[in-house]
């Protein structure tokens, strides 16, 4: 196992009704903004539940946060903090409108005159605006981590972000909430999860047990829930399980000590950047073309997972790592989830030299747990997704 820190300041509150004890965890005096997406929270109850919590708390509110969180739409966001003299922020929502209140975080305290400079210079956040989160769609993580994406429509990009002040004070998460969640996000929140937990996980093996246990425990309990999430009818210990097992995807836990990947990832959210597709969904995309690629390298790691996950013991080696990847499509094939970027868009040719061309672009020469995919694998990679 390699070295390494681990420090997580974020409070969970986790439960049936902890929605009404917000106001006990921001600041006395506090002068909140209170960011939210496209109003579907004013239509299910949580926008009620939240007012309610914070009637006796200064509070201006931001809506329209889309997925995706836009950079233009933040700025105007921005403007509200520096003329409304906010201290606190405060987001009602999922990935998306926690990782634009992050983005919020960092630029009321920024120096610069460009706040996209923190994102094109990769400019780590030591400090930020104060925030907390009622998270209302669990599948990213964002909840109790110090990361976020931002996508710039004019210039389709996407871009990651981070740093440790950009942890939340606080999350609440209530499961009740997945009661109102469309099955699209619910199952993209499925997909999302399993993935980020691969990305931490499908490496090569390193002699970290309880780390792989862990990462194992998340990927068996997704397996093991989806079909109940599927349901037309709400089950809370379901809607439980899945909720924290997106947050322990990713707060940091099951990443450390081992090597990580992230590529599927870096590849991922130029689709979306370039065709708008759902960020779960480019994952899926991606995921068998690089394992089929990096084969060699991870076919170890691969035949781990398919005994522990999709309980696989007959054949080689190889034979069980080939096996699970196709046992991973199919999970998400079962989800309903299209897994060949041309189920999307026919207008795919030319993807992948471009993404090839901006990775360049921006000197990204060898992503993956060695550092050693450059843009012209990637594009390879890429290709095979078509």
């Amino acid at each position: 196992m390699n070295n390494f820190d681990f420090q997580n300041p974020t409070k969970i509150i986790f439960g049936k009704g902890q929605i009404e004890n917000l106001a006990n965890e921001i600041p006395e005096q506090a002068k909140v903004l209170l960011l939210y997406g496209g109003g579907s929270i004013k239509k299910n109850g949580i926008y009620d539940q939240v007012k309610t919590a914070l009637d006796k708390v200064n509070v201006i509110e931001f809506g329209g946060i889309p997925a995706n969180p836009e950079y233009d739409t933040l700025m105007e966001a921005l403007k509200v903090i520096k003329t409304e003299n906010i201290t606190y922020l405060l987001a009602v929502g999922g990935g998306s409108v926690i990782d634009g209140t992050k983005f919020l975080s960092s630029a009321a305290l920024y120096k610069g005159d460009e706040p996209w400079d923190i994102l094109t210079k990769n400019i780590r956040t030591e400090k930020g605006m104060p925030f907390g989160t009622v998270l209302t769609l669990p599948a990213t993580g964002s909840e109790m981590n110090s990361g976020a994406v931002i996508t710039r429509a004019e210039t389709k990009e996407k871009f990651a972000m981070g740093g440790p002040g950009l942890f939340p004070q606080f999350s609440i998460l209530d499961p009740e909430v997945v009661k109102s969640i469309p099955q699209r996000q619910l199952v993209n929140g499925l997909a999302d999860a399993f993935t980020h937990v691969l990305e931490q996980y499908m490496t090569y093996p390193i002699g970290a047990l309880l780390q792989d246990r862990f990462a194992e425990s998340i990927l068996q309990t997704l397996v093991e829930i989806a079909p109940t999430m599927l349901k037309d009818e709400f089950d809370y210990k379901a809607a439980s399980n899945f909720m924290w097992s997106c947050t322990m995807a990713l707060n940091g836990l099951i990443q450390k000590g081992v090597p990580t990947d992230w590529a599927v990832h870096a590849m991922g959210h130029e689709l979306t950047a370039l065709f708008g597709i759902d960020h779960a969904r480019t994952l899926a995309i991606i995921t068998e073309s690089h394992y089929k690629y990096n084969f060699e390298a991870k076919k170890e790691k691969l035949a781990q997972y398919g005994e522990r996950i999709w309980n696989i013991t007959e054949g080689s080696i190889g034979d069980k790592a080939y096996t699970a990847i196709e046992k991973t499509t199919a999970f998400f094939k079962s989800l309903g989830i299209d897994t060949k970027l041309s189920d999307y868009t026919n207008d795919y040719e030319g993807t992948a030299e471009e993404i090839a061309k901006r990775f360049t672009d921006r000197g990204w020469l060898g992503l993956g747990e060695h550092q050693s995919l450059s843009p012209e694998k990637v594009e390879e990679i890429v290709k095979m997704a078509y």
